[in-house]
């Protein structure tokens, strides 16, 4: 039985339990959420996780991916990228390697994780084509099926599955064209098989079949975004728009039969476009848990890619999105290394974190708890109160002031320290 038919049957599950519990809400309302599908816990019976919720009402999440490349395959740095990842608390690991032992690889990062791994099974049966037949066109429907099941059998929690790039969606591709083309990896997969075997996309074919598999093993659908703009000249075009239309669909169809999904949204898109896409996103979904990945708000800032996004992310956890991916400023450069996925993750949930507060998830406390620490000077509530106080520490440590009580910023000058002595510790007389 998935989350969804239990708490359709009144039954709060331990993992409804433990997200109330870390978001500060009542069980009830996430035993309703889940109920409705506006709040995904992504879970596989096979393994025991610590449970995140995703979605209406609750905090914004964050995504950190990691995967080795053809060119870049060190299953140690792996590791090493996922442990990163969760140190700095990434509330979701998406593993999306295309280099080497896929299956060691998966279940390697399965065993040292304790969060919700996700996957996107059509990169395995496209690689596993091309690596027995030569190219991922020759992928027979059933490697599709197979690569969901044995992911699912090995217990990933989320999938992103390529059900929506179909023969409606490639006609107005083809037809409007793209500056920036096709970049969605997965959907360059599918897309390529469509036309090369001229029949439609099974995953939307036989989507209940996909449907089966998830309820079987109760893991999230994350109903993928292959026609997603990779420039921001393409973004919010009429292939994006009609495959939310089918998304919405799809959605509708899972929620019937008790499977829980995610909608991931755009990649490359303007600031002024992303609350318009998270409204229609929304109301076409049904208020379907919303994926955004970055995003990116302009094209230009190669290396810095992560501060582009957690511009992005800001504004989309803002405008209501439920859950970001993670940019690192390796994007659109290399293979992130481990520093690389720190440095996404903090900017990532700095966005978020900023988008959470426009939105009311909550109300600035640490924020206030900050202003009166440096107001006091005291250092070490400064630090217990920031996102990431180690780092926090060490540029003060590394540059120390001969006053302790200020930073060498302003040193005998510092403002606050003036304002302290001469104005709140002073006589009143001079106001009377």
């Amino acid at each position: 039985m998935t989350q969804m038919d239990e708490a359709r049957k009144g039954i709060i599950t331990e993992e409804m339990k433990a997200v109330a519990k870390s978001e500060n809400v009542s069980e009830e309302f996430i035993r309703r959420s889940v109920e409705k599908g506006t709040i995904a816990i992504p879970s596989n019976i096979a393994r025991d996780i610590e449970a995140v919720g995703i979605g209406k009402g609750l905090r914004t999440k964050v995504n950190a991916t990691i995967g080795t490349s053809t060119d870049i395959l060190d299953v140690d740095m792996e590791v090493r990228k996922a442990k990163v990842a969760m140190e700095n608390k990434a509330d979701t690991l998406m593993e999306l390697s295309v280099g080497g032992d896929l299956d060691a690889i998966r279940r390697k990062i399965l065993s040292i994780t304790n969060i919700p791994v996700g996957s996107v099974p059509v990169y395995q049966a496209a690689i596993e084509a091309i690596r027995k037949k030569g190219a991922a066109i020759y992928m027979d429907e059933d490697d599709m099926f197979t690569a969901i099941e044995k992911q699912a059998q090995d217990g990933i929690d989320f999938m992103a599955i390529h059900c929506s790039v179909n023969k409606e969606t490639l006609k107005r591709l083809k037809r409007q064209g793209r500056e920036g083309g096709l970049v969605s990896r997965g959907g360059a997969f599918i897309s390529a098989w469509i036309v090369h075997n001229e029949v439609e996309n099974p995953l939307y074919k036989n989507y209940d079949y996909v449907l089966e598999i998830a309820k079987e093993h109760d893991f999230v659908i994350s109903l993928a975004n292959g026609m997603r703009a990779g420039a921001i000249a393409d973004s919010t075009d009429r292939a994006q728009v009609q495959e939310l239309i089918i998304l919405g669909e799809l959605v509708d169809r899972a929620r019937e039969a008790g499977v829980q999904t995610i909608v991931e949204g755009p990649g490359h898109i303007p600031l002024n476009e992303i609350a318009a896409n998270v409204m229609v996103q929304k109301k076409l979904c049904r208020d379907a848990p919303f994926y955004m990945l970055g995003p990116i708000v302009t094209d230009i800032a190669p290396a810095y890619d992560h501060i582009v996004s957690s511009i992005g992310a800001a504004a989309s956890a803002s405008a209501g999105a439920d859950f970001i991916c993670y940019v690192t400023p390796a994007e659109h450069l290399a293979l992130p290394f481990p520093e690389d996925v720190k440095e996404g993750v903090i900017a990532t949930r700095i966005g978020a974190y900023v988008g959470d507060m426009a939105k009311g998830i909550h109300n600035g406390e640490l924020d206030l708890k900050m202003a009166n620490a440096r107001k006091k000077l005291n250092w070490e509530a400064q630090f217990e109160s920031a996102m990431c106080p180690n780092e926090a520490r060490r540029i003060r440590n590394e540059r120390p002031p001969a006053d302790p009580d200020t930073c060498t910023m302003c040193g005998s000058y510092c403002a606050v320290k003036i304002v302290n002595e001469w104005l709140d510790d002073a006589s009143t007389d001079v106001f009377e």
